[in-house]
């Protein structure tokens, strides 16, 4: 009996441990350091519409092809995802918009993702494009990191617009550590 706990014991933590590796993941900035200041300053010249919103749609499951990947409602958890290391990004996770400005985005879709499997579409996307994309791409998080109050971009960030780190700052009791609890980060 003291076996089956132990092993059971040992499955939680390694459990515990997944879904943490999996989180961190999500938080991590897939700019390159030494491109972040520039990613973080660039805003898309489009206007919010639900035309912009259409060619988004029409360029994530058509030209863009990030459906593959990425899935159909953008939960990473396309027909190749299990086949890539690390997964795809879910664009429902709230964590996913919340810690990123819309540049961070437009540079990792323009450039790719070093480290990854996600490739640069700037040969195949125009930035118009690609700004379009991620219009639609914010519709997947279900009010989740933009909006909320703060302008149409500004939910990029935290609970405000897009001062500091590119709205990327933390505001609350635990502002001074800088961490987040994935799932169960309010910011």
């Amino acid at each position: 009996m003291k076996t089956r706990r132990s092993v059971f014991a040992v499955w939680i933590v390694s459990l515990a441990a997944s879904v943490a590796a999996a989180e961190q993941h999500m938080m991590q900035p897939r700019v390159p350091a030494d491109k972040l200041a520039d990613a973080r300053a660039l805003t898309s010249p489009l206007p919010d519409s639900p035309e912009m919103i259409e060619k988004g749609k029409a360029l994530y499951k058509g030209k863009g092809t990030c459906v593959n990947c990425h899935g159909s409602e953008g939960a990473g958890d396309g027909p190749v995802a299990a086949q890539l290391n690390p997964s795809p990004r879910n664009f429902q996770h709230h964590g996913f918009w919340r810690h990123r400005t819309e540049g961070e985005i437009f540079w990792v879709i323009k450039n790719g993702s070093p480290g990854t499997s996600m490739v640069g579409f700037a040969g195949q996307l125009t930035d118009e494009e690609i700004w379009a994309l991620i219009q639609y791409e914010r519709t997947f998080s279900d009010g989740r990191g933009h909006g909320q109050g703060m302008g149409p971009r500004g939910g990029m960030g935290h609970r405000g617009g897009r001062e500091g780190r590119g709205g990327m700052e933390h505001r609350g009791s635990d502002s001074e550590s800088g961490s987040c609890e994935g799932e169960h980060c309010d910011r």
